[in-house]
């Protein structure tokens, strides 16, 4: 194996899983070691019941995402939930709308065909996917979840090409499923602004993809069943020691599978939205107990994808 591993530190890569977890010197452009997130806020309405839930809990949150994607959102969604998290500082990010999944094609649900996922399948799709995002951007939004090499090579090029903001954070998605790396380090030369990993990686496995990139990690700290269903709240603090910089995510198991959704589950969202702040809440305090001098980002941070709305009344 030596030969192998002498070619990986050549070309600048670590050559094996670091087993002495070392400690992250990268940080977020403020200096700040973590942020929080939360993800599956399906629209304006789960977006109010997870302020209010905040607000009750006393806690803060810099990112809040979503699955069931653009398309579906109608324009005055997009702008509301713009407008609801841009007065407070808070990166709002929504996926991407048509993806494999949501075509015609079966292979995406064959058991020897889920890699393919939430790929595009097709110049059409990939045609579609970038309307997504123009409308998007077009609308306020700064942050959206990709799922597909392809596309987040081609925002790279949208951004050159003026049809993306510069500031636009593209999130690759943890469907995406690269897990080593090089392979994520491809990511982030092609156009990733932030990397959900694989929800199973060891702390070893995720220093050695450290080593490798300089863009933010996305680690989901309780992970929906159909991504493991994995709970990781003691590791926290390790987590943030050796991932710097790192957003921690807040999933939820015994989470239904509600994409795409819509308001045939506003009720059932409102619900898992306000244990996923309590999850949340858990986590934040696990922090406070076992590593309170981690240093988190502000609201309104530098790097956050802060959708561009009228924010003459934000106070942050």
């Amino acid at each position: 194996m030596n030969e192998s591993r002498k070619l990986l530190e050549s070309l600048g890569y670590p050559s094996t899983d670091s087993k002495e977890l070392p400690t992250s010197t990268k940080r977020f452009p403020d200096g700040a070691q973590y942020r929080i997130e939360l993800p599956s806020t399906e629209g304006p309405v789960a977006l109010k019941e997870t302020l209010k839930e905040l607000d009750r809990l006393g806690i803060t949150v810099h990112r809040i995402s979503q699955g069931s994607g653009i398309m579906l959102q109608t324009d005055e969604e997009i702008k509301e939930m713009c407008e609801l998290t841009a007065e407070r500082g808070i990166e709002l990010s929504l996926f991407v709308g048509p993806r494999g999944t949501w075509d015609i094609s079966a292979q995406p649900f064959t058991s020897g065909g889920k890699s393919i996922g939430n790929r595009h399948e097709g110049a059409d799709q990939l045609v579609y996917a970038m309307e997504d995002l123009k409308r998007g951007a077009d609308l306020g939004l700064r942050g959206a979840l990709v799922a597909d090499e392809g596309l987040v090579l081609l925002t790279k090029e949208m951004k050159k090409a003026g049809q993306l903001p510069e500031d636009f954070v593209v999130k690759a998605s943890v469907q995406i499923g690269s897990a080593n790396p090089v392979s994520i380090k491809l990511m982030q030369d092609i156009g990733a602004d932030t990397y959900n990993v694989p929800t199973a990686l060891t702390l070893s496995k995720l220093a050695s993809i450290r080593q490798a990139i300089d863009i933010p990690i996305d680690l989901y700290i309780e992970a929906p069943d159909n991504l493991g269903g994995f709970l990781r709240y003691y590791e926290i603090p390790e987590i943030i020691r050796v991932l710097a910089p790192v957003y921690i995510k807040f999933g939820l198991r015994n989470h239904p599978d509600v994409y795409p959704s819509g308001q045939q589950f506003e009720a059932l969202n409102n619900s898992l939205v306000k244990e996923r702040v309590r999850r949340a809440s858990i986590g934040i305090q696990m922090i406070k107990r076992y590593c309170p001098e981690a240093k988190t980002s502000e609201l309104g941070a530098e790097g956050l994808g802060i959708a561009k709305v009228n924010t003459s009344n934000v106070s942050n």
